[in-house]
């Protein structure tokens, strides 16, 4: 096993939060990143244009607010332009860290040499098909390499800006830069899993999103531009 290295001699770290109308959900994500900021971190709310509490709520809680044009690569992109870390952890709002992210983060990819990673990942909710779906989000990541947004995905400043940081594009970008990185290297793939919000899944119905999650992603491999798959997810 490495050494476990103290933060001091780590790198710096950036967390990056795009939100839209999030307040029943934002005090709770950004109480978990408290720890971290006491520790060194620095973390970013990005508003798309939020027309409920979310920016009253989260003020105390983050380092800095900014406005982008309302998407999350437009929201990330932004957000990590004005980010002072050397790594940029980028976390959706819905989406809150295990305990020991921070040195799981800078420890991991200082050890193992690798540009970027991802978090496994449980799905909260009550449907209990949701434990089969997280496991197999994290076995695909696994075998193919890709990440979703909903596993927090990070990775070196530097190796962000070399790939054109996330595509401008409706959906699917964590896809697309998760191809943009695997260039880089293979994915820093950590076991601590985070804890993501089942709402799409139980808004629309569990077997609905499955089959529309996968005929898009299988449109998008097929070259379909983003921008009508968004449409279609819409």
């Amino acid at each position: 096993m490495a050494e476990r290295l103290p933060l001091d001699v780590l790198p710096t770290l950036s967390v990056i939060v795009p939100v839209l109308n999030e307040a029943g959900a934002i005090v709770g994500t950004l109480g978990d990143l408290q720890a971290m900021r006491a520790a060194g971190a620095e973390v970013i709310l990005v508003d798309g244009g939020s027309s409920d509490a979310t920016l009253q709520l989260a003020l105390p809680l983050v380092d800095r607010v900014i406005t982008a044009a309302r998407g999350r690569a437009s929201q990330m992109n932004a957000g990590a332009a004005v980010a002072g870390g050397d790594t940029i952890l980028f976390l959706h709002a819905d989406t809150r860290l295990p305990p020991g992210a921070h040195h799981a983060i800078l420890q991991g990819l200082a050890t193992s040499a690798k540009a970027w990673g991802r978090f496994d990942v449980i799905i909260e909710g009550e449907q209990k098909m949701l434990k089969l779906i997280a496991a197999m989000m994290n076995w695909r990541s696994r075998l193919t390499g890709m990440a979703t947004g909903d596993q927090a995905i990070f990775v070196r400043r530097a190796d962000f800006v070399a790939v054109g940081g996330f595509p401008a594009q409706a959906l699917m970008e964590d896809i697309e830069i998760s191809r943009r990185l695997k260039r880089r290297s293979a994915p820093l793939c950590l076991a601590q899993k985070v804890r993501t919000s089942g709402r799409r899944w139980s808004t629309a119905g569990v077997w609905r999103t499955i089959v529309l999650m996968w005929h898009l992603r299988l449109l998008y491999w097929l070259g379909v531009p983003a921008d009508k798959l968004a449409e279609k997810y819409k």
